[in-house]
């Protein structure tokens, strides 16, 4: 069963001190989580100058990734749930003295967006919303006009002999609370029905995929 939000914040308070170690623990098992994040930071395909914003931006684990595309005069807008994920961001922020970082706590489907952004990323966060599908569409609406919106999660393979492999996944990514009925949420789905462009591209055995998105050049906005 899918965490509620109450214990997602819950379970991020409690890991958030120990988050990035953790996380590179993946390695471990060959999961190349950093390697990852430079693609779909990449994919985004930023200038400098621009204004990003990242959902579920933890710890700020792309801000180094994020801040190198858009340099000292673009914009970084990390957006959370946890408050102590958020303070281990600031922390970071604070560390490298970059002033042009912005962090909001907010549940992701809340999330007013700003107009007139150059691109929204997602990494291993989306799928824990439920509002994935308004999330994504209220992100397509904020965007510059052939500007990106990226994602890199978790999925099921569709490979039998990969499949195999999923009670090992899950019992890895249990603590961060992803569980099998998050299978059900396919959020590059959204992207498909609310932008254009659209990629899809699977690594890890087809266990996580990055997904990029267009902004049409059509100035109504998407309901």
């Amino acid at each position: 069963m899918a965490l509620t939000k109450e214990k997602i914040v819950d379970l991020y308070r409690k890991r958030a001190g120990n988050y990035d170690l953790t996380a590179n623990l993946y390695y471990l098992i060959g999961f190349r989580e950093q390697a990852y994040r430079k693609k779909a930071t990449a994919a985004l395909s930023l200038r400098a100058g621009d204004t990003v914003i990242e959902i579920g931006c933890g710890t700020g684990l792309n801000f180094p990734l994020l801040y190198k595309a858009v340099g000292p005069k673009g914009k970084i807008i990390g957006v959370d749930l946890t408050d102590a994920m958020l303070d281990r961001a600031r922390q970071r922020v604070n560390e490298r003295g970059w002033k042009n970082v912005e962090l909001v706590q907010s549940d992701a489907g809340a999330y007013e967006f700003p107009p007139g952004i150059d691109g929204v990323i997602s990494t291993f966060a989306l799928t824990l919303s439920p509002d994935f599908d308004k999330v994504i569409r209220n992100g397509c609406n904020a965007l510059n006009p052939g500007k990106r919106w990226v994602i890199l999660d978790f999925k099921l393979p569709e490979s039998r002999l990969a499949g195999k492999l999923t009670p090992l996944l899950l019992f890895i990514t249990k603590p961060f609370g992803v569980r099998l009925d998050l299978a059900d949420r396919h959020p590059w789905e959204s992207l498909q029905k609310y932008m254009t462009n659209v990629s899809v591209s699977e690594t890890f055995m087809g266990f996580v995929y990055i997904a990029c998105g267009e902004r049409d050049h059509l100035s109504s906005q998407r309901g």
